[in-house]
C-alpha cells in the first residue's frame, strides 16, 4: 500500500513522538550543530572571497592585466600597437608607459620605480587617478617636470605637494670631472594611496615625455592593457603574439603575481578542509542519535523482520531518518549562512558602532572594512560535503539495525 515502504516508515519515525525524549533532544542538537557548522563554513568562505577580490582589485588597479613590450629598450610605432591591442577581444583599454629605476632625494633619500604615463590614457588601464589624496594626475603634462608620489613614499622622503624632489637615474653623462649620473629636479604635484604597500611606498608617476627625456628614450618601454575579465589574460596574450609578431614581448599579470594569488587560493582550500572537520564533528551527534534510535526500536525492527522486511529495507528506513536530519540542518545552515554573508559588512559596522571598537583600523590595515562575497559555487560545495558526511554517518547505525535478529530482540518483550 505504501511505496516506498522505507521512506514511509523513516518519515513516520521522524514525526512520531518517541518514548525516549532524549533521542528527540539529540536529534534536535544534531540539526542545530550541522546548521551552525554550515553557516560558519559559508561565512568564512565568503569573507575569504571578499579579501581575495579586494586584493585583486587593489593590486590589479595599479598593474596591468597584460603588458606589451619591445624586444629592444623601447616599443617602435607604439600607436599602431595600441590600436591593434584595443581591437583585440576582452581588451577594455591600452596606454603606453616608460619605467625607470631611480633614486629620489629630498629631506631623506629613497629608491623608487618611476613610471612615465600619459594622463589622458592612463585611467584606461589603472585606478590611480581615483585614489589621489592630493592633486590631480592631469597635472603631469609635457615639460611640466612634475611628479606624483605614493603616500608612503612621500612620507619616506618627507615631502608634501609643492616640495622639490631630485630624481637621479642610472644614465651617466661624460663631463670633465668624469661620468656623472643624470639628475633632474621635480615638483611634487600630487599624492596617491592605493592601499598596497608595494605601490604606495615604491611608485612615482611623471609624464611620459619627461620620462623619455630623462632616460634618453625615443618611445615608451611598453604598453599596458586592461581587460574586461582578467581570467582571459592568457588567451589575449596568445592572440596578441600572433597579431604583433616576434618584435614584441607579451606578459600577463599571472606571470608577475601568480605566486601571490596561488597562495591565497591554497589558503582558501586549506580553510575549507579545516572547517569541514567541524561539520564532521557535528555529524558525530547524528551517529549517536541513530545508534540510540536503533536500540530503542529493537522490537519494531524485529516485528518488521518477522513480517518479511529484508535487511536492506531495514537499513533504508534508518538511512532515511539520518539523511532527513542532515538535509534539515543543511537547509537552515545555507539560509543563515547566505543571510549572514550578504549582510556581514553592515553587521560589523553596527557592532563597531555599538561597542565603539574598530575591528580593522585604517591606521593599521590597508583594508579597513570586512569584505564579504558570497559565491554560490562555494555554497554548492559546502552542501555537497555536508550531505556526504550525513549520508556516511547513517551507514553504520543502519547496518547495525539491519543485523538485528528477531528472536533475540523479542525474547524479553
Amino acid at each position: 500500500m505504501f511505496r516506498p515502504l522505507e521512506l514511509f516508515i523513516g518519515l513516520r519515525y521522524t514525526r512520531a513522538k518517541r518514548r525516549n525524549q532524549f533521542i528527540s533532544f539529540i536529534s534536535t542538537v544534531s540539526i542545530v550543530c550541522i546548521a551552525i557548522s554550515v553557516t560558519a563554513l559559508i561565512t568564512v568562505m565568503s569573507v575569504m572571497n571578499g579579501f581575495d577580490s579586494e586584493l585583486r582589485n587593489r593590486i590589479l588597479g595599479a598593474v596591468s592585466h597584460v603588458t606589451v613590450s619591445g624586444i629592444d629598450e623601447t616599443v617602435q610605432n607604439w600607436q599602431n600597437a595600441v590600436k591593434t591591442a584595443e581591437s583585440t577581444r576582452h581588451v577594455r583599454g591600452a596606454a603606453p608607459y616608460v619605467e625607470i629605476q631611480a633614486f629620489l632625494q629630498a629631506r631623506r633619500p629613497s629608491g623608487a620605480l618611476i613610471r612615465g604615463v600619459l594622463p589622458s590614457m592612463e585611467p584606461n588601464v589603472s585606478d590611480i587617478d581615483r585614489h589621489m589624496v592630493e592633486g590631480k594626475m592631469s597635472d603631469l603634462t609635457d615639460r611640466s617636470w612634475k611628479i606624483v608620489l605614493g603616500r608612503e613614499l612621500a612620507l619616506t622622503l618627507g615631502v608634501q605637494v609643492g616640495d622639490k624632489v631630485t630624481v637621479v637615474v642610472p644614465q651617466f653623462t661624460a663631463t670633465p670631472m668624469g661620468a656623472v649620473p643624470k639628475l633632474r629636479s621635480f615638483t611634487v604635484s600630487g599624492i596617491f594611496e592605493l592601499g598596497m604597500q608595494e605601490y604606495d611606498a615604491n611608485l612615482a608617476l611623471i609624464s611620459m615625455q619627461d620620462a623619455e627625456r630623462l632616460n634618453g628614450f625615443d618611445g615608451p618601454t611598453g604598453i599596458r592593457l586592461k581587460l574586461d575579465d582578467m581570467r582571459e589574460a592568457w588567451p589575449v596574450a596568445q592572440e596578441l603574439v600572433n597579431k604583433l609578431g616576434q618584435s614584441y614581448r607579451v606578459e600577463t599579470w599571472m606571470d608577475t603575481h601568480a605566486n601571490f594569488f596561488r597562495a591565497i587560493d591554497m589558503e582558501k582550500k586549506v580553510m575549507f578542509i579545516i572547517l569541514s572537520l567541524i561539520i564532521l564533528v557535528a555529524v558525530i551527534n547524528l551517529i549517536s542519535m541513530l545508534m540510540m534510535l536503533v536500540t530503542d526500536k529493537q522490537a519494531d525492527i524485529a516485528i518488521l523482520r518477522t513480517l518479511g522486511s529484508t535487511p536492506r529495507s531495514i537499513m533504508g528506513m534508518f538511512m532515511v531518518q539520518g539523511v532527513l536530519v542532515g538535509v534539515v540542518g543543511i537547509a537552515f545552515g545555507v539560509l543563515l549562512g547566505a543571510v549572514l554573508s550578504l549582510n556581514l559588512p553592515a553587521l560589523v559596522k553596527w557592532i563597531e558602532h555599538i561597542t565603539g571598537q574598530t575591528f580593522l583600523s585604517p591606521d593599521v590595515y590597508y583594508i579597513s572594512e570586512l569584505p564579504s562575497q558570497l559565491l554560490w559555487s562555494d555554497v554548492g560545495w559546502v552542501v555537497l560535503v555536508t550531505f556526504a558526511f550525513s549520508l556516511l554517518a547513517t551507514l553504520y547505525p543502519a547496518w547495525r539495525a539491519s543485523r538485528t535478529q528477531p528472536a533475540q530482540a523479542l525474547r524479553y518483550e
